[in-house]
């Protein structure tokens, strides 16, 4: 009966004679559906003033979980292999200090000259000269080229080289010049460049 009833006051009302005025004289129908407007009003207000700012961050802070967890897995797996990396460590620090101990200091460059000397003697070739030039210094270590001319036989110059590569310190032999002497057949001259190398750190 009250539906009914609503039904029929909503047929017969005259919506001019509403107003906000006399909002208290409205007949009960009109003020359900007033207030039901207002609360479905009041609830998309909500969500988008409230729900939706919330949703964002709910979206970021998934975004964070994925990353965090991402880096736990990483570090979780680095973890696990934490005993294979130290014993990785331990053999790269004794292969770095076999390298190192290849490298004279300055007090041993005189000694390494005269191993190149002594090589080129017993090679059977005569030393013109062997000249230290200026250091280059790298960023873990300092070059030593030293420029070095002799003269002798093709065999002799391959006697010497490998001579050279035997020693046991680092030396290295590039930009070979080998020229023939026109006043003494069957003799050659070599320019050749070594360079020996001096660990920069302590």
């Amino acid at each position: 009966m009250a539906f009914q009833d609503a039904v029929r006051d909503l047929r017969e009302l005259d919506f001019s004679e509403l107003s906000l005025e006399n909002i208290g004289s409205w007949p009960i129908a009109v003020k359900m559906i007033a207030w039901t407007l207002v609360f479905i009003v009041l609830i998309v207000l909500g969500y988008f003033y409230n729900i939706s700012d919330l949703r964002e961050q709910l979206g970021q802070v998934e975004s964070k979980e994925l990353t965090l967890k991402k880096e736990f897995e990483d570090k979780a797996l680095k973890a696990a292999n934490l005993d294979a990396l130290r014993k990785q460590m331990v053999e790269m620090e004794v292969s770095f200090g076999a390298l190192v101990s290849q490298l004279p200091s300055d007090t041993e460059v005189p000694g390494l000259l005269e191993d190149v000397t002594n090589k080129g003697v017993e090679s059977g070739l005569e030393i013109k000269s062997i000249k230290l030039q200026p250091e280059q210094a790298k960023e873990f270590y300092v070059e030593l080229p030293i420029n070095i001319e002799v003269t002798g036989t093709y065999h002799d110059f391959g006697t010497f080289v490998s001579g050279i590569a035997g020693l046991p310190r680092i030396v290295t032999l590039h930009d070979f010049k080998i020229a023939s002497d026109p006043k003494t057949p069957g003799v050659l001259s070599m320019s050749i460049s070594a360079s020996t190398y001096r660990y920069k750190g302590a």
